[in-house]
């Protein structure tokens, strides 16, 4: 694929006119778990790395990306684009788990701080009461984590896991299972996911999902793409992403970014993060990556 897609105009046309070629997320039959889709998920864990990532207590990474202008008019209050450009992220794990983002742009900073049952957000220092923002921070909070994750983060709390159709990714064969999580990511009370696992090595290639944690995206699906993966600290992470919509406008470019630093293990504390301004052991910037 190419990642300078620039005519977007062209595709939003093409996109509409092919609309009834839109492929969604399978329906899920029944609340269980398939032992079959939960074998794929388990080989595709270990394939990342599933023993070595529960040794790590917290990660430290850094983003860089750019959004595609047409999903900025549509859909401001979730891109953020005054803010969200480049951003810094920790996470402590061990039954947390708690995420915290700095993201940076042309009208200052954002910080959100995210637990399990509520979220902060900080412009500039200052607390956000607005709903919207708050939902969207939720949103965006834990959809990073799944794509930092992958298949870590449905090894536990699936409503449903079952296996779907087989379908490729950028050339390469996968097979694809069918999770439905309650609640779901954000402030969503359930949201559905089809995971893309590369037949071969079990890299999880694409995790396509729907967006019910917020008012505007209701109804929606989009998919993230998974690239140029690098091991660290023993887990194989992607650091290239990719994210289109499926609904309502199939195939439309949302954002392209890729991972700039990974550390892990700094010892982080919950007071370190939980503030509108990481603490000085957070503040530092993730460790840059090194060239493949």
């Amino acid at each position: 694929m190419s990642f300078q897609i620039r005519h977007i105009a062209t595709i939003a046309l093409l996109a509409l006119l092919g609309g009834c070629m839109s492929r969604g997320i399978p329906l899920a039959e029944g609340q269980f778990e398939a032992l079959d889709a939960r074998e794929l998920l388990v080989k595709s864990a270990t394939a990342h790395g599933i023993e070595a990532f529960r040794q790590i207590g917290d990660i430290n990474v850094s983003y860089s990306g750019e959004w595609y202008g047409l999903v900025t008019r549509i859909q401001p209050g979730l891109i953020d684009p005054g803010f969200r450009r480049d951003s810094q992220e920790r996470i402590i794990l061990k039954a947390l788990p708690l995420v915290a983002q700095r993201h940076d742009g042309p009208q200052g900073s954002k910080q959100v701080i995210r637990t399990r049952d509520a979220v902060e957000v900080f412009y500039n220092g200052v607390a956000s009461r607005d709903k919207e923002a708050v939902a969207a921070a939720a949103l965006v909070a834990d959809a990073y984590r799944l794509f930092l994750t992958g298949p870590f983060y449905f090894l536990e709390n699936n409503l449903s896991l079952q296996m779907a159709a087989d379908e490729g990714v950028e050339g390469r064969p996968c097979r694809t299972i069918v999770a439905v999580r309650r609640p779901g990511h954000g402030l969503s009370a359930e949201d559905r996911y089809q995971l893309f696992i590369d037949d071969e090595n079990h890299l999880l290639r694409r995790v396509r999902f729907t967006m019910e944690g917020l008012d505007s995206t209701k109804g929606a699906i989009a998919e993230v793409d998974f690239f140029d993966h690098k091991t660290v600290a023993g887990v194989t992470w992607p650091t290239r992403f990719f994210e289109r919509l499926r609904k309502p406008i199939p195939g439309l470019p949302v954002h392209d970014w890729q991972m700039t630093g990974l550390d892990v293990n700094r010892g982080l504390l919950e007071s370190d993060i939980s503030g509108k301004a990481f603490s000085e052991k957070a503040e530092a910037p993730a460790k840059a990556l090194s060239s493949p």
